[in-house]
């Protein structure tokens, strides 16, 4: 699964609602309106899984996907020891091609990436938006401040079991067609996220959540799916490396350029021709490798320093969680204990604990 697809939104609704109640310009209070609007419009569209089933309306093809969606879910729980609960158990047809759409941005010299405060959650590096052409006005407004900015969809996002008594996060049309190996993972993603929350650390709860797709999906893949469904996923797992490997090699690159001593424009120019071989480098895997495989087309035509920002919150400590994961004895109970542990613990100590062999 690509990075860009396992963006998270985490617009929680209680959070939301709070902020709703502090002092604030229109603007702002407008954001919140928008997140609480859209979430409640979102929860009115899902319908239980099994009344999907039941009507038989339901193309066969959907049909088969929820059937699946189901198992996941429910070997989610058994195998993983993930939250049993209401989420992924109703599903929703959105007719657009993301539920939201996320804004980041980052600063013309750095890849740092522009944060956003909210009560309860903390900071995040993004901005989600249930209306596409708002999300586009923030982002025009950013890159008006001189930022790199992208926007991006997001095909799902978790309120981190706060919206169970709602009826639970859904499964969207957004990506129940997904390949067996993307949805599974895409699932157990979004349930680690009930586990354990650092607030004002998206890098730890995304990698977090990340590690346990990651284990969580080859298990399912070797123990549930057709030989030609692992093939498929072993080519787009190994596809997935290769853009990991090409893109953190451009992001030392530029890290290097911008802690330099060169001045601001000559960085300017060295920042253009990295990404220029970025570009090229790519355009030659995807011949040489992929087989022309186009899934990444549309980040490498558009990536800058809010896009390269983007991929080091979402799986920077994957290494040491799945190092951590195999020193609790590959216990998920244990794991998640101790991930719940670390959570509570200040960010510069839960760092220090989670790096440490």
């Amino acid at each position: 699964m690509s990075l860009r697809r396992r963006a998270r939104a985490l617009l929680a609704l209680a959070a939301a609602a709070a902020t709703l109640l502090l002092a604030g310009g229109c603007s702002t209070l407008g954001y919140y309106a928008q997140a609480v609007g859209g979430h409640l419009r979102l929860m009115h569209e899902a319908r239980p899984v099994a009344d999907w089933l039941a009507d038989p309306a339901t193309p066969p093809a959907l049909r088969q996907r929820l059937q699946l969606s189901q198992q996941m879910r429910d070997w989610a729980v058994t195998a993983l020891g993930l939250p049993d609960n209401d989420s992924y158990r109703r599903y929703a047809e959105l007719h657009r091609s993301a539920v939201v759409w996320n804004v980041v941005a980052a600063p013309a010299l750095s890849l740092t990436l522009h944060t956003w405060c909210f009560p309860v959650m903390g900071c995040v590096g993004y901005r989600g938006y249930f209306d596409r052409a708002a999300a586009q006005a923030q982002a025009a407004a950013l890159r008006a401040q001189g930022l790199d900015v992208e926007v991006y969809g997001v095909p799902a996002y978790s309120t981190l079991g706060w919206s169970n008594w709602l009826g639970g996060d859904p499964l969207l049309s957004t990506f129940i067609d997904w390949p067996e190996g993307e949805l599974a993972r895409l699932i157990f993603h979004e349930l680690a996220h009930q586990v354990a929350y650092a607030r004002d650390d998206t890098t730890f709860n995304e990698s977090f959540a990340d590690a346990v797709a990651q284990i969580g999906g080859r298990r399912w893949m070797a123990a549930h799916a057709s030989a030609q469904a692992q093939a498929a996923d072993r080519a787009a797992q190994q596809r997935q490396r290769d853009f990991q490997a090409l893109t953190l090699a451009a992001r030392a690159q530029l890290e290097a350029l911008y802690a330099g001593p060169l001045d601001d424009a000559a960085k300017r120019e060295r920042k253009a021709a990295v990404f220029a071989q970025l570009r090229a480098d790519y355009a030659a895997l995807k011949a040489q490798r992929w087989g022309g495989y186009s899934g990444y087309d549309r980040w490498f035509a558009g990536a800058n320093n809010a896009s390269l920002g983007v991929l080091a919150a979402y799986n920077a400590l994957v290494p040491a969680f799945e190092h951590r994961f195999e020193a609790d004895g590959a216990d998920f109970p244990r794991f998640y204990a101790d991930v719940r542990a670390l959570a509570a613990l200040p960010r510069a100590e839960r760092r220090a604990r989670l790096e440490t062999p």
